[in-house]
């Protein structure tokens, strides 16, 4: 069975037992979480789509850890103007296990 769930502004499509990892969710370690805005719900060739929320659905999930992906670099420049500037992003995130998915 899997799940199309919407959090921190992104769609995800997760199944049990999955590691993933979302937008920072404010969480301990170790904290259960539900997920309630279920877009859609499938097993097998069946699919239960939602108008926008299918409804009753909800997917559990544990927290795992917190952390920061990798470096992405900004490098800006103009030709012959003797401007360069340089920056560099780190972008946080919450990677959760997928214990449940209920329809």
């Amino acid at each position: 069975m899997y799940a199309v769930i919407k959090t921190g502004g992104k769609q995800y499509k997760v199944a049990v037992g999955e590691k993933i990892k979302l937008e920072q969710i404010a969480a301990e370690v170790g904290q259960e979480i539900v997920f309630d805005q279920v877009l859609a719900v499938g097993e097998g060739s069946e699919l239960k789509v939602g108008t926008p929320l299918v409804a009753g659905a909800t997917v559990k999930a544990t927290v795992l850890a917190h952390g920061k992906h990798d470096k992405v670099t900004i490098f800006k420049m103009r030709r012959r103007k003797h401007y360069q500037k340089h920056q560099g992003h780190r972008q946080p995130f919450t990677q959760v296990q997928i214990e449940a998915v209920s329809a």
